[in-house]
């Protein structure tokens, strides 16, 4: 596990509560990760997630994920808890105009510790967004305690690649990603392991470098007055948000970074 100093919460809600957390939606789509509806629809199949099932989805953001798994796996219910504000507002909204508000509802709190009842939820989900979480064992251990013995939690994440990040490249990556740290396969699958579960799949999807590949060819190419727009059409952050994300992609044709799916069962 790879880690950096003085990266917390309040970093993370002040991504999501600014333009940063616009510029990501713009150029990933509703779906903030890796992969959007096909990440979605292969995280599903594979964790089993269906009709009349019951959910919680641990940093919901706005609740594409949420969505997704009602309106195309049949899912009764969802509820998303987020610790940002804004982005929780956001997905009401939406879930309102959907006419999907009887069935998908949020909660505004720390995920490592939602007051939700336990034993209650048929999965627990997650799309690449739990590495924003700085306490993972904490976040683990309650994503296992909010589900039904059998019952599953299904994530994707980004993680360390196989080929390993330096302590430079790590430390520069963590920072402008505001990550606080990095598992990799092999420590999530313990973290899962260790609150109980029974390990069904770790693997690497290969989707992060050809997805990084796309994300700057579309701001490149597409939406650079969008993502201007965005930033308050300042060039100099946009040069150096470039750089940083030309950076990322180096490390995911690397193998130093990588986009995990992870689906583990209950015992």
């Amino acid at each position: 596990m790879k880690s950096i100093a003085n990266i917390g919460l309040k970093d993370v809600q002040a991504v999501y509560s600014g333009p940063e957390g616009d510029l990501w939606e713009l150029v990933m789509g509703e779906q903030i990760h890796i992969g959007g509806f096909q990440s979605s629809m292969d995280l599903a199949k594979r964790a089993g997630i269906g009709a009349g099932m019951r959910g919680i989805d641990l940093c919901c953001c706005t609740g594409a994920g949420m969505r997704f798994l009602v309106k195309f796996c049949g899912v009764a219910s969802m509820l998303g808890v987020d610790a940002t504000s804004k982005v929780v507002e956001r997905g009401r909204q939406r879930c309102q105009a959907l006419g999907l508000d009887k069935q998908i509802s949020f909660t505004l709190a720390n995920v490592c510790d939602t007051g939700l009842p336990a034993g209650e939820a048929d999965f627990v989900w997650g799309e690449d967004a739990w590495c924003y979480v700085v306490d993972k064992p904490k976040l683990i251990a309650e994503a296992a305690r909010l589900i039904k013995r059998g019952g599953r939690i299904a994530f994707t994440d980004w993680i360390e690649g196989p080929a390993g990040l330096t302590q430079q490249e790590a430390e520069r990556f963590l920072a402008f990603m505001k990550f606080p740290n990095l598992q990799d396969l092999k420590s999530y699958g313990e973290l899962l392991r260790t609150s109980g579960c029974r390990v069904q799949v770790a693997e690497d999807t290969g989707r992060f470098a050809p997805y990084t590949d796309l994300y700057l060819d579309m701001l490149n190419k597409q939406f650079t007055y969008d993502a201007l727009r965005i930033i308050g059409f300042d060039l100099g952050l946009m040069q150096a948000m470039g750089a940083e994300m030309a950076f990322m992609q180096q490390l995911a044709h690397a193998g130093k970074i990588a986009q995990g799916i992870f689906i583990a069962q209950k015992e």
